[in-house]
């Protein structure tokens, strides 16, 4: 018993003095540090970045305050710092391997919330997914589908890949071809087309709509109609530009290949 007291005063006169300075600058430091962050985080929220990307930054300040913390407190309790750098190293290699994923998409989010590629309310296809863009997280970017179904894409996968945005532009064209017999007279089927298309609502008069045959394949005319409406309206352009077609063609008797029925007559001798 004697023996452990004496050891016990002589640890305890030894690092007592640098255990409470420890906890003193603990204590303090935690209060600085939350000042500092409640000041950086009305920085950050006046500035113009997105939603998402000042709580990260929030985040990453609150995580450097804490590490300059703990840094100070070791060196105070005398721990050699290349202990603590090669401990603290070994650690990082292992949390890096095992979130090489995670940390992937982190930084895929990040980079789409600087460079913003697309925002929410666009309409993409990427990474196997069509729809509208719902939610940009750090991880995960949340598309809804045309049929209503939630995707959840990884942002490295996003970033890594080819993102077509129909949203980016105000206008859009639509394109539709239509198979004419080629016993039509063409410059007959063209001004049938070119005044469906203009009668056509939500049809932009500028760029003007086109109306050509494009193509020849036996004896079908290829003619491919192109109109021009706000992004917006697209599909709806879309399907009257086919339906305000069709009729006018049928009207003008002009057919279509595919609804002939060709007869052979072959006589016997």
């Amino acid at each position: 018993m004697e023996q452990f007291t004496n050891t016990f005063i002589t640890l305890l006169s030894t690092y007592g003095g640098k255990l409470i300075l420890a906890i003193v600058v603990l204590i303090v430091g935690k209060i600085v540090i939350k000042a500092l962050c409640k000041a950086a985080g009305k920085g950050i929220d006046r500035s113009s970045i997105d939603d998402t990307l000042k709580n990260v930054a929030k985040n990453v300040v609150k995580v450097l305050l804490y590490i300059v913390l703990i840094v100070a407190i070791i060196e105070i309790l005398g721990v050699p710092m290349s202990s603590v750098i090669a401990i603290l190293a070994s650690c990082g290699l292992a949390v890096g391997l095992a979130l090489q994923g995670a940390l992937s998409n982190l930084a895929g989010g990040v980079m789409i919330l600087i460079f913003k590629p697309f925002g929410v309310g666009d309409f993409i296809e990427s990474a196997g997914a069509v729809g509208v863009v719902k939610d940009i997280s750090i991880f995960y970017t949340t598309v809804l589908t045309v049929d209503n179904k939630k995707v959840f894409v990884p942002n490295g996968d996003l970033m890594n890949a080819t993102v077509t945005n129909y949203s980016a532009e105000d206008t859009r064209r639509v394109d539709i071809d239509f198979k004419i017999t080629n016993d039509i007279d063409a410059e007959l089927v063209k001004s049938v087309l070119l005044k469906a298309t203009a009668d056509t609502g939500d049809v932009l008069v500028n760029p003007a709509p086109f109306a050509r045959m494009t193509a020849v394949d036996d004896d079908t005319y290829i003619f491919t109609v192109r109109a021009w409406c706000e992004t917006a309206k697209y599909w709806d352009v879309y399907f009257d530009l086919i339906e305000n077609c069709s009729k006018a063609l049928a009207e003008n008797g002009i057919d279509d290949p595919e609804e002939r029925i060709a007869i052979r007559i072959v006589k016997e001798d």
